[in-house]
């Protein structure tokens, strides 16, 4: 026991002070206690876990998001996810899912739980025996199936697992990096708008040979190292070595850290008796002596790997450090090699960290001490006994070069006055996240460990907090998970329950236009969050529940939207393009109709924001180009086995497609009919064009911008395509039944059944021919339209700039209009004011191609057509029938109305993000399987929640 402990300190507590009835100077109570926040009755029962025992976490958080938990008895895996209420839109976090997949018992509780970094996330779960279960998620967030068991695993303590760590995955070819979005940097007044930097990470093998697959290593008590990985044929196998020899123990591993350097894997190892060894790791995926170049493995070989260590270093590490008094570590971590910021090649660095949290008689004490130790390469070598011998061997150095040998350099520790609990990496590396036991975290740099983003830096914006924002509540905390953005963390409280904390501004309020900076700088913080996970399609649903709120301010989400697109480049322009395949592959464009889809979602029985109702449209067509395209041009490769329109269950979906397809034309037409006939909108198109835009959002009519922006007009084009070709292909098929009807019935053998698929066209062919908007007349007014905004790109732009103050010259005109041109399709696919170079084009529009289509169509029945089934009518009429309908849905796969509660159906799932329903289906033929793989996420983006029985919400 320390002094400390054995003998308070005199402020332990308030102290009676008798004045003789003196009051003090400034007449307060004079007790003279030290204020400090309380870590909570079970923080030294946890540290004391996280000394014994290497892997004890509990709670996790994919990088598709779902939210992983081990209940506090240990006994069962609860499944959880951020979800928006179908009500109002509020984000919150979903009710638990129990697994029944795998269950711990009260002498094997579960004790750990690790992420892989697939796109399709699997699970870890370890038990404290260190059996361990391999779960995966291909579809929804909280229905998984097992793809490796646990039951031929041994039941021995001496397996525990003290560490674990999964492969990255592998780079495409094309891109052997990481990027690094940030900082945001402020230019000179008078430009409100941040320039954003960005910078490359070379991406660390080494990778499991098959791309989009990952290997789970673990570390063991006994020092015995396993390599659970996937075979070419989907099984999942195993390797195994000796790490460590342990006769004895005093010997046991009780931590280890894992990391991923080069072409090798780091493995440090801290035993019992306070060595620290390093130990450099290769795998041989193709087996020993084999070539070990992955591209050298076809997809089809079978894989033999072979793992070689080799010893690097060992310390005695107690001996090294300060405070020997805290003799165990209660994390570690090991980073690989990366350059630092000054263009340097750094070394591997291994971090120890030992947290204490004492307290008696009221005093408590927080500290963590962080040592740290370089993985420093030195050359050594011998001197000749015989130098004078070098005269008559003059071409022999005097000096015998030995390989080169690894040592442990130790740094200055780091000493942080509250209690660390949690430890994550950041930015490829770059930046160590501390959490601590009273819910707040800290941002260290990996070569300095300085602390990051202490003060407000407006001018220079990396992360949120240097723009004020700071995680919302605080309090005892035990442990901790952050999401993919890091913007938010689950945490496990006093209580054991879990609980959400996010991100949100000091202030309350960060104004409402990019002229105030907290506001520009807010916006930059979370551009920069949000790119990364746009680019490695990470989940970021927690930043569209940070900007829920946001949104009603009136210029955010078109501010937010058009920093993403300033930062990940995205291409808005495609009124040059004739072909769509470049659009439907525009995933960050998807991304941000998303974004813009769900920032405006307030209900499902409320009126959608003008962009979100936009974006909602443009997403929904989206997805039916894409369906209609695959089952239309199967690749070549698979079409002996794949034919999508020869399955009835692939026909009748597309012809559910095709129905909302055409229901959309109509509705569209319908709309612009009713604009031609509003007397107040012709007299301001022809006097008063600037009132147009603000008179449409007034309406919630997104009719004309559907038009005026080229990406929606393209996929609007697209569409008409699909419709013909679908429409063609029916044709035939009807035709062909009723000839075979017609030999049958010729010959005698009487009337055939009709088949299933035969239906299914017959279905497909009514509606297309009963379309209530001729597609092909719909397509001629897109292309003329979408010729008239190409000439006026061609003579209006260059004149205006020509009639600028200062014009550009020579080369720089067409940089100019290029970009300008980009700026006006920015400003349609964001539902903002009609540019001024579409003013004549759109006056045309009224009074010639619409006149013209209406000659070719019948208004009455537009004027009396149901759109329901679009969910796009949100005057107050159509939201109280949508209301009314009692609980009905539209399937978003087949557009077919679902009830629940209906016997028989299939369980639904919902979208997290929008939330869309559809049947949870499970296909048994492969062209459907081929068609649903594009039903993995919802047409917004979003995951799948699987709802449990009589349930709506997630």
């Amino acid at each position: 026991m320390t002094t400390a402990e054995k003998m308070p300190m005199m402020l332990d507590s308030a102290m009676p002070v008798g004045l003789g009835g003196v009051d003090d100077l400034f007449g307060d109570e004079v007790p003279l206690s030290l204020p400090s926040k309380t870590q909570g009755r079970h923080l030294p029962q946890r540290l004391d876990e996280l000394r014994t025992r290497g892997c004890c976490q509990t709670v996790a958080w994919s990088r598709a998001g779902t939210i992983a938990s081990i209940s506090a008895d240990g006994l069962s895996l609860e499944l959880r996810m951020l979800r928006a209420h179908p009500s109002n839109g509020s984000w919150g976090l979903s009710e638990p899912t129990t697994t029944d997949l795998i269950k711990g018992t009260v002498a094997n509780p579960l004790v750990h739980l690790e992420w892989s970094p697939t796109t399709t996330p699997e699970l870890a779960i370890f038990d404290s025996a260190g059996r361990v279960m391999i779960m995966n998620f291909p579809v929804t967030l909280n229905s998984p199936y097992a793809s490796r068991k646990w039951d031929n695993d041994s039941v021995d303590d001496m397996n525990a697992i003290v560490g674990c760590h999964w492969l990255p995955v592998a780079p495409a070819p094309s891109k052997p990096f990481n990027v690094l979005y940030g900082p945001a940097v402020k230019p000179a007044k008078p430009s409100p708008l941040y320039h954003y930097e960005s910078s490359f990470v070379h991406a660390m093998g080494p990778h499991h040979p098959h791309p989009a697959k990952s290997a789970l290593f673990c570390v063991t008590m006994s020092g015995l190292l396993k390599m659970h990985w996937s075979q070419n044929n989907g099984s999942m196998e195993e390797t195994t070595m000796e790490l460590e020899s342990i006769c004895s123990s005093d010997e046991l591993v009780t931590h280890a850290a894992l990391a991923t350097d080069k072409k090798h894997l780091i493995i440090v190892i801290t035993t019992a008796t306070k060595k620290l060894k390093v130990i450099k790791l290769e795998i041989q995926w193709a087996g020993p002596g084999a070539v070990q170049e992955k591209t050298q493995l076809s997809q089809t070989a079978r894989l033999n790997p072979s793992l070689v260590e080799d010893h690097l270093a060992c310390i005695d590490w107690l001996h090294m450090v300060d405070e020997p008094s805290l003799p165990e570590f209660t994390a570690m971590q090991v980073l690989p090699s990366i350059v630092d910021n000054s263009g340097k090649a750094g070394v591997p660095l291994v971090i120890g960290v030992r947290a204490r949290s004492s307290g008696v008689g009221g005093f408590e004490m927080q500290q963590t001490l962080i040592d740290r130790w370089e993985c420093v390469e030195q050359k050594s070598s011998i001197q000749t006994a015989f130098e004078q011998i070098g005269s008559r061997r003059n071409s022999v150095s005097a000096t015998q070069e030995l390989p080169a040998s690894t040592r442990l350099k130790r740094l200055e520790p780091v000493t942080i006055n509250k209690t660390v609990i949690g430890m994550q990496v950041s930015q490829h590396g770059k930046v160590l996240i501390f959490i601590i036991s009273d819910g707040s975290v800290e941002y260290r740099d990996r070569f300095t460990f300085e602390e990051l983003y202490t003060n407000p830096e407006e001018s220079r914006i990396m992360n949120l907090k240097e723009a004020g924002w700071t995680f919302s509540e605080e309090g005892p905390c035990y442990q901790a998970a952050f999401s993919p953005t890091q913007c938010s963390m689950i945490q496990t409280g006093e209580d054991g329950k879990l609980k959400w904390s996010k991100l949100q501004h000091a202030s309350g309020d960060i104004g409402e236009s990019n002229a105030e900076p907290i506001y520009a700088a807010s916006v930059a913080g979370l551009t920069i969050a949000a790119a990364s996970c746009i680019y490695t399609q990470g989940n970021f649903d927690d930043l569209l529940a940070i900007t829920h709120p946001l949104a009603e301010k009136k210029r955010f989400t078109q501010d937010w939207i058009q920093d993403l697109i300033r930062i990940l480049k995205i291409q808005v322009d495609y009124s040059q393009e004739t072909h769509h395949e470049s659009l439907m592959r525009n995933t960050s464009l998807h991304t941000c109709m998303s974004i813009m889809n769900s920032l405006g979602y307030r209900g499902d029985n409320v009126q959608r924001s003008f962009q979100s109702k936009f974006a909602n449209i443009f997403l929904n067509v989206r997805i039916i180009v894409i369906l209609t395209t695959l089952a239309s041009n199967t690749p070549l490769q698979a079409r002996d086995k794949v034919m999508p329109l020869d399955e009835p269950e692939v026909v009748e979906a597309l012809a559910g497609e095709l129905k909302w397809a055409t229901d959309l034309l109509a509705w569209i037409m319908d709309c612009l009919f009713e604009l031609v006939s509003d007397e107040k909108f012709m007299e301001m198109l022809s006097n008063k064009f600037a009132t147009v835009a603000d008179y449409l959002h007034e309406r919630n009519d997104v009719a004309l911008h559907l038009l005026l922006s080229s990406a929606m007009r393209s996929f609007l084009s697209a569409l008409c395509r699909r419709i013909a070709h679908l429409d063609g292909i029916s044709a035939q098929a009807v035709d062909y039944y009723r000839r075979q009807a017609a030999e049958a019935e010729q010959s005698g053998v009487g009337r055939l059944p009709s088949g299933q698929l035969q239906q299914a066209y017959q279905r497909m062919q009514q509606v297309t021919a009963s379309s209530l908007v001729p597609v092909g007349e719909f397509e001629k007014m897109l292309n003329t339209l979408g010729h008239d905004v190409k000439q006026a790109y061609a003579v209006y732009l260059p004149a205006m700039l020509k009639q600028g103050a200062n014009p550009p010259q020579g080369k720089q005109i067409d940089l100019v209009v290029k970009s300008t041109q980009t700026q006006m399709e920015v400003m349609m696919l964001l539902s903002r004011a009609v540019p001024p170079a579409f003013v004549p084009l759109v006056r045309r529009f009224f009074a010639e191609h619409l006149p013209a289509m209406r000659a070719r169509t019948d208004p009455a029945r537009l004027f009396f057509a149901d759109f329901a089934a679009l969910g796009v009518q949100d005057d107050k009429g159509s939201l109280a029938a949508r209301a009314g309908r009692g609980g009905a849905y539209y399937d978003v796969f087949k557009r077919v109305e679902l009830h629940p509660g209906t016997p028989g159906t299939k369980p639904w799932r919902r979208c997290a993000r929008c939330p869309m329903v559809m049947e949870d289906v499970s296909p048994n033929r492969p062209g459907v399987t081929y068609i649903l793989a594009q039903q993995r996420k919802c047409s917004c983006g979003g995951s799948w929640g699987l709802l449990a029985k009589d349930k709506l919400v997630l």
